[in-house]
């Protein structure tokens, strides 16, 4: 091999020294390779398979996944102006995926394409937190058992694939941590790590609370004869990192509030202080306390599990910074008046999983006795040994608890499509909805309507409608100049706190409903004029079209069973195909058959009209009479089968308003 390395000339030759080099490193690192992709093939598996069925598409990934789509197809940095509530780095690196990788072009719904976004970074977290173990001193499958809790916990799958920029900073604390851990070239590592840490603060803002643990880390690290350098040299690297995103906002002349302008203050104002306080963990209906309740309904295991983990890692040495790391963000989510944002627990849960493998290693090296020779006295050995039988013992029992927990969770994650609801109503919006419409909508389906030929402009995100000026001057009667709103569990809770979006729901007829429960997506039309006049339309064109399909029901050529007759007697068939069928009467006898709803349509006025005529002939002469209709009030589609015409019309009716205004 070294006499191939080299030319006549005595110049090495770089392609033979890089496949030595390569082929080394794989023998050096064999037995971890072979624990480590089983396991990361696993956790890619879990991952990806179903995504886009669970969980449903909310808000903040839809918000997510439309900045990093602004970026790469409108070329700006937010697709509304953005006012600094999070450093851009975390949407930025989830637009550079899907732009290197075509996501969104692969997916028929944009949030789709995010979330596979989070399955790389997903990935890219498994194998720094097996490298994290490994530096900590784990053996080989420790590490790999703290990968499957991390990639398994129901806690961690729900949250991992849901677009959330938490996830991308999280690889980037992770790779800090192996860094400051670095056992060679150290002030490369700490630079690395300080670069890294940096990286993840401006993805998502609370990693900064890690800091004082990296410090802790690095310090304990640290040469002696070089630690006030190479600390110095990482924290210089570190404030460069975080003066650049100052920078941007003086650059931008947003420094500091302005008239007419947002400003970066301002943003940290509203997240320190003005932002409505999520309350405590242990207050009924608070924000914290929702957000806690939803944690643990997922995986009440791994919570307590990690949580005494946590707690018994300060005992240990060796991890007792990363210990002390989880305990003050455990504890830090109860301060009473400050704010918990659900994706919080995303933080917590490679160093919970982290804990949770090394405590329950380091209990088996306690019975087996291997730290026994090291304990110093016979009575501290059996200690040690009392100890690990007893969090042996924990640990044992976690695990027969999780076991049926997790495959219950998991089966649902893999099977169930909780998103199909939302998929439903876009579609819907799609196909019955005119591209000049004004919507108010859940965020998660912004850049689907958008691409799908609506303007952007008369595409409002809800949160929008009354926060952002220029959303403002476009709607100078607030919810009144928009003609539907799509109402999604996000926005059913997240829209409370809006005037304008609560008034644009009461004052809306539902024209169709998809799903049930927190799943459920009603798309909702707008009445300007308010509940109580729409409520009055409503009754007057339900008695119109009662007083036309009883007489319609009456007509001598009409073939339908009773449960037909009925429906035209309740006023449940649309007044355009009852006029039109008042037409073809006067002419000819037809068959109809029974009234079935459109999809999502339930309890809304029936549009689709199937009806037999006595020949194929007669079929094409009844066609020509809708096909003749006014265009404003004729038929959206027609299809003939033979003898048979299927005629559908537009949701909405210019003659009369939908029966149910619920």
């Amino acid at each position: 091999m070294t006499a191939s390395a080299t030319d006549t000339t005595g110049i090495p030759i770089r392609g033979v020294q890089m496949s030595s080099g390569v082929r080394a490193w794989f023998q050096v690192h064999a037995r971890s390779l072979a624990w480590l992709l089983p396991v990361l093939a696993i956790a890619v598996a879990v991952q990806a398979w179903n995504m886009t069925g669970t969980p449903q598409r909310i808000d903040d990934e839809g918000t997510y996944t439309a900045q990093a789509w602004a970026i790469t197809n409108l070329g700006e940095l937010t697709h509304y102006t953005y006012w600094y509530d999070h450093p851009p780095l975390g949407w930025i690196q989830i637009a550079g995926y899907t732009s290197l990788t075509g996501a969104f072009a692969r997916y028929p719904f944009a949030v789709e394409a995010g979330r596979e976004a989070m399955v790389f970074f997903a990935a890219a977290s498994a194998v720094l937190l097996f490298v994290l173990g490994r530096r900590l001193g784990m053996h080989r499958w420790v590490s790999a058992a703290a990968v499957l809790v991390f990639a398994l916990s129901p806690l961690a799958l729900q949250y991992h694939r849901t677009v959330y920029i938490d996830n991308v900073a999280t690889p980037w604390l992770l790779a800090a941590f192996i860094l400051v851990l670095s056992r060679r070239q150290q002030l490369a590592g700490f630079v690395g790590a300080a670069a890294c840490l940096g990286i993840a603060v401006l993805s998502k803002e609370t990693f900064l609370l890690a800091l004082p643990f990296l410090v802790w880390l690095a310090v304990r690290r640290a040469d002696k004869s070089t630690r006030r350098y190479t600390l110095s040299v990482a924290g210089a690297v570190l404030a460069v990192i975080g003066g650049g995103y100052i920078l941007l906002a003086a650059v931008k002349g947003e420094l500091l509030p302005s008239a007419g302008k947002v400003s970066l203050l301002q943003g940290i104002t509203y997240q320190l202080g003005s932002r409505q306080a999520s309350g405590s963990v242990f207050t009924g209906d608070s924000l914290a306390n929702e957000a806690a309740a939803q944690w643990w309904a997922l995986d009440p295991v791994f919570i307590v599990l990690g949580s005494a983990a946590a707690v018994v890692g300060l005992f240990l040495r060796r991890v007792r910074p990363i210990a002390a790391m989880l305990v003050f963000l455990l504890l830090f989510m109860f301060r009473p008046n400050g704010y918990l944002p659900v994706p919080y627990v995303i933080m917590l849960v490679p160093f919970a999983a982290l804990l949770v493998a090394y405590t329950a290693e380091r209990s088996v090296l306690a019975l087996t006795g291997v730290t026994a020779a090291r304990a110093g006295s016979r009575g501290r050995a059996a200690t040690q040994r009392a100890l690990g039988m007893t969090w042996a013992l924990a640990t044992a029992a976690a695990l027969v608890v999780a076991v049926p927990l997790w495959g219950s969770q998991l089966r649902g994650f893999l099977i169930t499509d909780l998103d199909e609801p939302m998929a439903q109503a876009e579609n819907w919006i799609g196909d019955n909805v005119d591209r000049s419409s004004r919507m108010l909508v859940d965020d998660a389906m912004w850049v689907d309507l958008v691409k799908d030929g609506f303007a952007r402009d008369n595409v409002v995100w809800y949160y929008k409608l009354d926060t952002d000026g220029a959303v403002e001057r476009q709607s100078p009667n607030g919810w009144k100049d928009s003609d539907y709103v799509v109402t999604t569990d996000s926005m059913r809770t997240g829209g409370n706190s809006s005037t304008d979006v609560r008034q644009a729901i009461q004052n809306s007829t539902v024209v169709a409903s998809f799903g049930t429960g927190n799943q459920m997506v009603d798309v909702r039309r707008i009445n300007p004029q308010g509940e109580a006049a729409a409520k009055r339309e409503i009754t007057q064109a339900a008695d119109q079209r009662k007083t036309l399909g009883t007489q319609l029901a009456q007509n001598p050529g009409l073939e339908a069973n009773a449960g037909t007759k009925s429906q035209f007697r309740a006023g449940q068939v649309d007044s355009r195909a009852m006029l039109g069928l008042g037409q073809v009467l006067a002419d000819s006898s037809v068959q109809v058959a029974r009234f079935t709803p459109m999809s999502g349509e339930d309890g809304q006025t029936f549009r689709r009209l199937v009806l037999t005529a006595q020949s194929p002939e007669a079929a094409v002469r009844v066609e020509r009479t809708f096909g003749a209709m006014d265009t404003a009030v004729g038929p959206e589609s027609m299809e003939r089968n033979g003898d048979t015409l299927t005629v559908v019309f537009a949701p909405t009716d210019p003659t009369t308003t939908a029966i149910s205004a619920s």
